[in-house]
């Protein structure tokens, strides 16, 4: 399996396009923290001395309001806010003043698209292409399952995956350390779940957030990996994966709107931060269902590549 793994990787970093991704993913990096770094220019780092009154007054507002919010997913977004201020006035943690590494690179996790754009690309083609160039016959005849032989590619496409999360994540770091700098001190990120506060390590938390983040990365590069394998097209595959890769969580919204059944769809539960950050597409799921959902949805895709991957023939 190592052998095969690193044989696809091989034909993978072979291609130029490989490392223009690569570079597109640093340049456009790159290109937000300038911009971000412009528009801090001449902002200093101000503790306010009156901070906890501030906070008070805050939450006095939200309380306001929270009464008058006029369903529970914007009640759950102010409860939210008022517990964690809440927190900081109990425990006497001043909330952060000036921008640091961490608000960057928390920032530009938005270029996790872009990452599984490319991985998208890359999934798409890997076993379409050997279709296409009519390699897929030298690489049957070998003494090998074919569910070896796929599943070395799907891992290949993983391991890309991963790799182009890692730069993203350690190239921010280290330009954000160096546009903005570290902060005076390491504070804690208080992560807020179920009606609970927790302190959570920041280098923790932001691995996390791009963890869960990137579900929808890896989701759809598995769809695409499918389609790939069923009809021989990455065209297909990639067109059909980038539109629903952009599309897909603004439809399913819509569709939850009118429809409690739209939880059953890939992308309203692709985004576990929404149990973290923000309220759940349809009112009453919970982490667990999402979870179980991908899981399903992941087992579908990979039965159909697998199992029709294995009856094709190829002799034509």
């Amino acid at each position: 399996m190592f052998k095969l793994i690193q044989n696809e990787l091989m034909k993978i970093f072979k291609r130029p396009g490989t490392y223009v991704m690569i570079a597109i993913l640093i340049v456009i990096t790159s290109i937000a923290g300038a911009f971000t770094k412009y528009e801090q220019r001449g902002l200093d780092a101000k503790v306010d001395p009156k901070w906890e009154q501030n906070l008070k007054e805050e939450n006095a507002a939200l309380k306001k309001q929270y009464d008058a919010a006029p369903n529970k997913m914007v009640k759950q977004s102010f409860k939210k806010e008022i517990a964690i201020n809440e927190y900081r006035l109990n425990h006497h943690i001043q909330p952060e003043s000036g921008y640091n590494v961490w608000n960057f690179v928390k920032e530009v996790s938005g270029l996790i698209s872009l990452a599984g754009l490319f991985t998208i690309i890359i999934s798409a083609g890997i076993v379409a292409s050997e279709f296409n160039w009519g390699t897929i016959k030298l690489l049957l005849i070998r003494p090998i399952n074919r569910s070896k032989i796929l599943a070395s590619k799907y891992l290949t496409v993983i391991l890309f995956a991963f790799l182009m999360m890692a730069i993203l994540f350690v190239y921010s770091t280290a330009l954000g350390a160096i546009l903005f700098g570290m902060p005076e001190k390491a504070a804690n990120y208080l992560n807020y779940y179920n009606g609970h506060i927790t302190e959570q390590n920041m280098m923790v938390h932001l691995i996390i957030y791009y963890g869960l983040n990137s579900i929808d990365m890896f989701m759809l590069a598995t769809m695409a990996f499918m389609i790939s394998s069923v009809f021989r097209n990455s065209s297909l595959a990639i067109g059909l994966s980038i539109f629903l890769l952009f599309t897909g969580s603004t439809l399913t919204n819509l569709v939850a709107m009118k429809f409690d059944w739209a939880k059953y769809i890939l992308f309203a539960n692709t985004n576990l931060m929404n149990y973290y950050d923000g309220t759940p597409t349809v009112e009453g799921m919970t982490m667990t269902f999402s979870v179980v959902m991908i899981i399903i949805y992941f087992l579908i895709f990979q039965a159909l590549a697998f199992t029709i991957f294995k009856k094709r023939d190829v002799a034509a």
